[in-house]
């Protein structure tokens, strides 16, 4: 007898704030994308191929290796593999800008891998759930694809907007973030009081490893992956940040509306541990970065003080 993970009521109203949030992300995302942008990295398509490849070569495989190292159950495997497989979120834009980052490289990346997500996403599954013999006829790709379809309606109004009514974009932008940040902790606070406790007994250590490392594998093996075709170094860290960094709303919505609720139960929280997981390890990353230069500053300028210095004593003599 199945119980469901959350009250229904609470859980039907989940849904419709997550499909909002989702709306206002990729609405928000589209005004960001300038078309005469994208055109001049698809007329050089170098370093976007190179990042679509690490994309959706680094982290399917990373969950995938993941799920099968901490030998999680089938049904968990493909959440954890739906999350790996989903294109880069809007995060990594501010991520990308805060670790002085290629932007425009970061948004066509981030617009591109959306688009080829309707593609890319259903191919992956079906490739990677062949190694889940008990649920491989039971992932339900054309509600996935319906649903990449559905964000991808909003992303062109964003466009729309971007391109007929560019003074309005950055305002929608951040009212829109704003917007989402507010729905979020008012979902988050729901999914706690409707099944915190579920939460606690559902991530167990396998998880909440995976979880953990997921992000920073992508991080890593994205930035090595971007050195060995040599982009220059603001292209590596975009790259980094554009592949560590998943579209979570995207994940979790996909989770929430294509799989049914005895199925995926309350897995469908794992992209929100995940989210939690990325931002953090993000944030050390940029701490990190911000530390470097600042020695490297620092190092430049003693060096040129000193050769002030030396300069002085022999004009003197």
């Amino acid at each position: 007898f199945y119980r469901p993970a959350v009250d229904p009521v609470i859980g039907n109203v989940i849904t419709v704030m997550f499909t909002i949030i989702i709306i206002i992300t990729m609405v928000s995302l589209g005004c960001t994308m300038e078309v005469s942008k994208i055109k001049n990295y698809i007329m050089k398509p170098k370093g976007l191929a190179i990042a679509a490849m690490a994309q959706y070569g680094i982290m399917p495989l990373t969950a995938f290796c993941l799920v099968k190292g901490f030998q999680l159950s089938d049904i968990t495997g493909v959440v954890v593999l739906v999350c790996g497989c989903c294109p880069g979120g809007i995060f990594s834009n501010s991520m990308s800008l805060a670790i002085q980052g290629d932007m425009n490289l970061s948004i066509v990346m981030t617009s591109c891998s959306t688009v080829l997500a309707l593609g890319m996403m259903p191919l992956l599954l079906y490739i990677y759930c062949q190694g889940f013999p008990s649920v491989q006829n039971a992932v339900p790709y054309g509600e996935i694809m319906l649903s990449l379809v559905l964000i991808l309606v909003p992303c062109s109004i964003g466009i729309i907007i971007k391109t007929y009514r560019p003074q309005y974009s950055k305002k929608f932008t951040k009212v829109g973030m704003i917007i989402m940040l507010i729905i979020l902790v008012g979902t988050l606070s729901l999914i706690a009081i409707g099944s915190g406790h579920i939460i606690l007994t559902m991530m167990s250590p396998s998880l909440l490893a995976i979880a953990g490392l997921m992000p920073l594998m992508g991080y890593c093996f994205g930035y090595v992956f971007s050195s060995i075709f040599r982009l220059i170094h603001r292209e590596r860290r975009t790259v980094s940040m554009e592949t560590g960094c998943q579209n979570v709303p995207l994940c979790t919505t996909i989770l929430k509306i294509a799989f049914p609720d005895d199925v995926v139960g309350p897995l469908y929280l794992f992209p929100t541990v995940y989210l939690v997981s990325q931002l953090l390890e993000a944030a050390m990353i940029i701490m990190l970065f911000r530390c470097y230069q600042r020695f490297k500053r620092k190092e430049k300028e003693t060096y040129q003080a000193a050769a002030t210095g030396e300069d002085l004593k022999e004009s003197d003599v």
